[in-house]
């Protein structure tokens, strides 16, 4: 059994939400393998896409840390059992890859886009596609806006680009949510190498079939295999402050020259 979704993997957004998708499949089935060709991500496992978001999404998160709002770990029960907290991950570099900052509440966040994935006619290959207005999954009333890991997002985040501050003047604009929960997922296991830039960092797509353990360390550089591309992208201030970031769409290295 497979399913696939469609994946532009110049969005670094979208890029590891399939591999928080790779992680949620395997964590519910214990065994899974994907891999990219022709602007899909296939996922070989023992469940139908709507199946896994089924359960994902009627899952409860949990905020481990109840005085952190903005950044507390966060625990996803069986059957996934599975702590998310890279952002908070100094040694490996996690922490250079917190998009959110000030009075984002990293949980709240979470929990909407996940949320509002519980509709099955979302449960699509076009699922990263989907773009519309998130809400509080407490107060139906409370719009929220996402991380800021899908890259459509970036190039008009800044006041510079569009003559105002979307930010300061707390405006909300389409979500990919999607994206924004997958991405969060994924990030755990599956990291970008740093270049030596200041918020530059690469990744590595592939095309043979991959369990995840052995997809993190091809994603990050540590392993090398034939079939892969590399593509860079930058981690971007989107605000003035330099607090708020963004993930760029990202280049391949080898159109670069």
């Amino acid at each position: 059994m497979s399913f696939r979704v469609q994946v532009d993997v110049t969005n670094p957004g979208q890029f590891f939400a399939c591999c928080g998708l790779l992680e949620l499949a395997t964590r519910l089935t214990g065994d899974a393998t994907a891999h990219f060709e022709g602007g899909y991500f296939n996922v070989t496992v023992e469940c139908t896409l709507s199946a896994l978001l089924d359960r994902w999404t009627s899952t409860q998160l949990i905020q481990v840390d109840a005085e952190d709002d903005a950044s507390s770990p966060i625990h996803l029960p069986v059957p996934f059992d599975l702590r998310l907290d890279w952002w908070k991950d100094v040694d490996s570099g996690g922490r250079d890859l917190k998009v959110w900052a000030g009075t984002m509440k990293s949980v709240r966040i979470a929990q909407a886009m996940v949320a509002s994935l519980r509709d099955p006619a979302l449960h699509t290959e076009d699922l990263f596609d989907r773009g519309f207005i998130v809400y509080d999954s407490h107060d139906p009333t409370k719009k929220v806006e996402p991380f800021y890991f899908d890259a459509r997002r970036a190039p008009n985040a800044h006041s510079r680009d569009v003559g105002f501050s979307p930010n300061d003047l707390d405006l909300t604009t389409t979500a990919f949510p999607a994206v924004e929960a997958l991405c969060l997922v994924g990030l755990q296991r599956c990291r970008p190498s740093p270049t030596g830039q200041k918020r530059v960092f690469t990744y590595r797509t592939w095309r043979t079939p991959l369990p995840i353990p052995i997809a993190a360390p091809v994603v990050s550089a540590a392993v090398s295999m034939a079939g892969t591309r590399t593509y860079q992208f930058e981690n971007w201030y989107r605000t003035g402050q330099k607090k708020h970031k963004a993930f760029r769409p990202a280049v391949s290295v080898e159109e670069r020259g």
